[in-house]
């Protein structure tokens, strides 16, 4: 079995690859083709925390896997990351285990390639102002994705700390070589956006309709059992895509209360789901309709994303003889 550390699946995995492979699981999950059960969990309630379960298999990939990944939010500000993974990778035709690799760096990379992915098929063809909400990992990953799908101009970081959103700043303004400020307030950041990335653990919404510019588009990977990212009158505006149907609108751990909640208060129906990736890329669904339109991708996060991710880190490690073997015997 092909053991990877986090260094190593960093190292290994190109987004551009990446946000391609993710298009293909997609399309693949959304005809049926592959197959990402709902997300089941352990919560861990003194910590806010849980460990849940994803396996996924993408056929077309050639990848059986599960990944295991914790939550645990009050890690935020210390050296151990809020959010950590394992994955392990199965020969999907005998069901022997042959991979064990970090999952922490490809959970990263495969949620920001997914809302670049969205960005490619909903933002405007022009956008060029980009809002980072948020300061941790899928902050600056968002950043970076972004910039690879759209001709991003300059970026704006707000955060619950402005030391931190400041600090980040700093470093993408260095990685990305485009003009990179701190906002003072979510707001602030989000004003006059073409593109809005929410990456928080906020129990509030930090997307609000007043703050939005006609035209946007919103993408939202923060995950809080207790709160939501968006406002209601986002939601019920705007055109609303998802990774799955299934997996957005299920209960905890796998769906989204950006969009349970409004549902249950009556604000939206399950028919204003408008459409999964898959289905937009398919060409079964039309996608943005004006350039004043707001189009939202809400993420949940499904495992054939890690699926496609591993199976590309995987490939280029054994092609580069990347990695340790070892025997389970």
């Amino acid at each position: 079995m092909l053991v990877l550390g986090r260094s190593q699946v960093e190292a290994l995995l190109d987004v551009d690859a990446l946000i391609d492979a993710l298009a293909s699981a997609m399309t693949d999950l959304s005809a049926g083709r592959a197959s990402a059960p709902d997300r089941v969990a352990v919560t861990v309630p003194e910590r806010d925390g849980f460990l849940a379960a994803m396996p996924g298999l993408v056929p077309s990939a050639g990848v059986l896997m599960s990944k295991l990944v914790s939550v645990f939010p009050h890690n935020g500000g210390t050296p151990v990351p809020t959010h950590q993974a394992l994955i392990v990778a199965f020969d999907p035709h005998t069901g022997e285990p042959t991979a064990l690799l970090d999952g922490t760096a490809i959970t990263a990379a495969r949620t920001a390639a997914g809302s670049a992915l969205s960005a490619r098929l909903l933002a405007r063809e022009d956008a060029s102002v980009l809002a980072v909400l948020g300061t941790g990992a899928q902050a600056r990953s968002h950043a970076e994705a972004m910039c690879r799908v759209r001709p991003i101009r300059r970026i704006r970081v707000a955060g619950r700390d402005r030391t931190k959103a400041a600090a980040l700043a700093g470093e993408l303004s260095a990685a990305l070589r485009v003009p990179v400020e701190a906002a003072a307030t979510w707001a602030e950041a989000l004003d006059g956006a073409d593109i809005a990335a929410a990456t928080t653990h906020s129990v509030e919404p930090v997307i609000r309709r007043a703050w939005l510019t006609p035209g946007v588009h919103v993408t939202s990977v923060g995950f809080n059992p207790d709160g939501r990212e968006i406002d209601d009158a986002t939601v019920a505006e705007a055109l609303v895509c998802v990774e799955s149907r299934q997996a957005a609108l299920a209960p905890f751990p796998a769906g989204s209360n950006d969009l349970l909640r409004p549902l249950r208060d009556g604000v939206i129906t399950e028919g204003h789901v408008h459409a999964e990736l898959g289905e937009l890329l398919a060409g079964n669904k039309p996608g943005r309709s004006s350039d004043q339109q707001i189009t939202l991708y809400k993420s949940v996060g499904v495992a054939v994303q890690d699926a496609a991710a591993a199976a590309l880190v995987v490939a280029a490690a054994r092609e580069r003889s990347v990695g340790v073997e070892i025997g389970l015997e």
